[in-house]
């Protein structure tokens, strides 16, 4: 440091001033300029992107928000759809049974009725074998009670005292 203190010159430290002055200005007119301005873009750009960046984002989130709703909203639809569709298949069963049971209903009435014809078919053919085999076993006593003389005046007596007259 004494070293530089000793060899000290007014004319030298005068013209590196000048020097370090000029070479400010120099600087300041062609480089400053152009570094501040292009610092200025960058910082506008930045500013610009940042910005851009927040719009995307408001409109992600609005997007998200919309998806969010368009899925809502479609979900109710489907839920809907599946509700009408569970009714109607219900009413659909609902309605075949009930075309079922009258037809059952139905079928069992006409069964009902062509039972109870077949049975009074089968009662009045009963009934009329009935009358046949009384009639022929009827018939067949009366031949061997009859078929003596004895036996035919005997039955006569008989029916004539059973007769009472008014």
């Amino acid at each position: 440091m004494d070293k530089l203190i000793n060899d000290f010159s007014f004319g030298l430290f005068f013209w590196q001033t000048i020097l370090f002055i000029g070479l400010l200005l120099l600087l300041r007119k062609f480089a400053w300029k152009p570094i501040l301005s292009a610092i200025s873009e960058r910082e506008e750009g930045i500013k610009n992107a940042l910005e851009e960046a927040k719009n995307a984002r408001k409109e992600m989130q609005n997007l998200k928000a919309d998806n969010e709703r368009i899925l809502k909203e479609a979900r109710n639809q489907r839920e809907e759809l599946l509700k009408e569709a569970r009714q109607m298949r219900d009413k659909m069963i609902e309605e075949a049974k009930g075309e079922a049971q009258t037809e059952a209903d139905k079928l069992i009435a006409k069964a009902k009725v062509s039972i109870e014809t077949e049975k009074n078919a089968a009662i009045s053919d009963l009934k009329s074998q009935v009358a046949d085999l009384s009639v022929d076993i009827a018939e067949k006593l009366l031949k061997e009670q009859l078929a003596s003389k004895d036996n035919q005046v005997q039955l006569i007596e008989k029916m004539l005292k059973d007769v009472k007259l008014n």
